[in-house]
């Protein structure tokens, strides 16, 4: 049986330190005697200070239990991870471990064609579908946190590999209103991860500004809809600035 999650999952859901360690334990040939536990679950041994016995849901790598203290804990540790990405790397070695969280512009001038924008922007609301509505119990609340994460993440990886121009500016700025609708009508953002996500994607969009003004024509579009907390003004200071210098050339 194939696990229902891919090494996609494991990158975007999983923080930075955790997946470093986790993927040299893979690296290094740490995970070792791997077996399939019926259709539920799999395990292994994972070669840390000492042997640990590892289990993970074939259904979703972060539910399990391993030896270790934050696996007892009821913790999310790298030797689970570990075993994940065994276990997805078993199905296609080919595959890139290399983990990109961060947003950043990539200072590249260009468009897509139509094909790879159909393609992104069905990325995007694939990715923006992981920031949903909160209506669980509180026992439930650090896995909403962490899907809420992986919807950042996701977006994250995408926007930084676009190209500058007014075309993929639209792509972004279309997803921070959709974010924005979600967060005024139900998204529960408390620890602020999807808040920071928003100030980083207007730090991004102000470099587009910068490499290709015609992207200013697209923010135009935040003066006609109701925003949450205002984060939208940098860029509708950019719209004022442009104004006032057509003006006075005029």
């Amino acid at each position: 049986m194939q696990p229902a999650f891919d090494l996609d999952k494991i990158k975007f859901s999983v923080d930075a330190p955790t997946y470093t360690r986790a993927r040299k334990l893979y690296e290094s040939g740490k995970v070792i005697d791997m077996f399939q536990n019926g259709v539920a679950s799999f395990g292994a041994t994972v070669l840390g200070s000492e042997p640990y016995k590892v289990y993970i849901s074939a259904k979703h790598f972060d539910v399990g239990s391993c030896d270790c203290y934050l696996g007892q804990n009821g913790t999310l540790c790298k030797h689970m991870v570990a075993l994940a990405i065994t276990i997805v790397m078993s199905e296609n070695s080919t595959q890139s471990l290399e983990q990109n969280n961060e947003l950043s512009c990539s200072n590249k001038l260009g468009e897509l064609s139509v094909e790879d924008l159909l393609l992104v922007n069905k990325s995007r609301d694939s990715a923006i579908r992981f920031i949903k509505y909160y209506q669980g119990p509180s026992k439930t609340w650090f896995a909403y946190q962490d899907s809420l994460e992986e919807g950042c993440n996701r977006l994250s990886n995408l926007f930084s590999g676009l190209p500058v121009s007014k075309q993929t500016c639209k792509i972004v700025v279309t997803a921070l209103i959709k974010i924005d609708k979600k967060l005024r009508t139900g998204v529960d953002d408390s620890n602020g991860t999807v808040g920071r996500f928003m100030q980083e994607t207007i730090a991004m969009l102000k470099d587009y500004a910068e490499l290709d003004p015609a992207c200013i024509d697209e923010f135009y579009r935040f003066t006609r809809v109701q925003t949450c907390f205002d984060w939208e003004l940098p860029l509708v200071e950019l719209i004022n600035k442009r104004d006032v210098s057509r003006r006075l050339i005029a």
